[in-house]
This record gives C-alpha cells, sequence and structure tokens, in this order.
C-alpha cells in the first residue's frame, strides 16, 4: 500500500488553484508564457513561473526552447498531465456552478458572525 503522506505529497498538486488554472488553459495545446499569464486572470509573473516549474519537475508539463529568432518558450500538458486534466475537470466545473452559492453562504456567514481573520482565526479589531 502506499504511504498516506506521499499521496498527500501529490494531492498538493490538486490543490494548488494556479497550478490546476495552468493544467485547464493547457488543454488546447502548446502555449507561451506570455499566452498563460493573459489567460489566468489575477496570476502574477511570479507566481506563474513558480507554477510552471513546479509542474514540470512533477511531469506535469514540458517546457520546450524554440531556437528561432527571436528564441521562445513554450510549455505543454504531458500525457500525465493530461490525464490530471480529464480528472480535475469536473472540479473546476463544479467550483463554477457553486461560485455564487459560496459568495452567498459566505455573506450569510458573516453577518451573523464579527469579521474575522481567517488565516489567524482571530476577530478582526
Amino acid at each position: 500500500m502506499q504511504d498516506p503522506c506521499r499521496a498527500r505529497e501529490v494531492l498538493g498538486i490538486v490543490g494548488d488553484k494556479w497550478a490546476l488554472l495552468v493544467v485547464r488553459t493547457l488543454k488546447d495545446g502548446p502555449r507561451r508564457f506570455t499566452e498563460l499569464k493573459r489567460a489566468i486572470d489575477g496570476i502574477s509573473q511570479r507566481m506563474l513561473t513558480v507554477t510552471l516549474r513546479d509542474l514540470e519537475r512533477d511531469g506535469i508539463l514540458t517546457r520546450t526552447v524554440h531556437n528561432v529568432m527571436p528564441p521562445h518558450v513554450s510549455y505543454e500538458l504531458t500525457e500525465m498531465g493530461r490525464t490530471l486534466r480529464e480528472a480535475t475537470a469536473p472540479l473546476l466545473e463544479w467550483s463554477t456552478t457553486h461560485l455564487a452559492h459560496i459568495d452567498a453562504a459566505r455573506a450569510a456567514y458573516d453577518t451573523r458572525r464579527p469579521p474575522r481573520d481567517h488565516s489567524r482565526g482571530t476577530p478582526l479589531s
């Protein structure tokens, strides 16, 4: 049986919001860095760079340097990356379908409770 800690490590990929958005954006084929940056709303250049490196290291995507003038780099899902995209597509669809409900639930909760710093779990003063 696999070590549950190892499974948790792999599930960290699925839990990373930027990683899943990169994987979804690459579903139609290779993209350049600037295309990915433009397509993923809210991601910083640094976070995109870190996410791409992590996904390449994990074997989810490949990075190809094209020897043309001017040189450019493209990113493409590997076979494993395509299976990850297929596995997580329903999760992304679910989040899109239920986003308004989640926003409403949060708003209702926040009106019943004093505002909190959710990262610390303490009331805001």
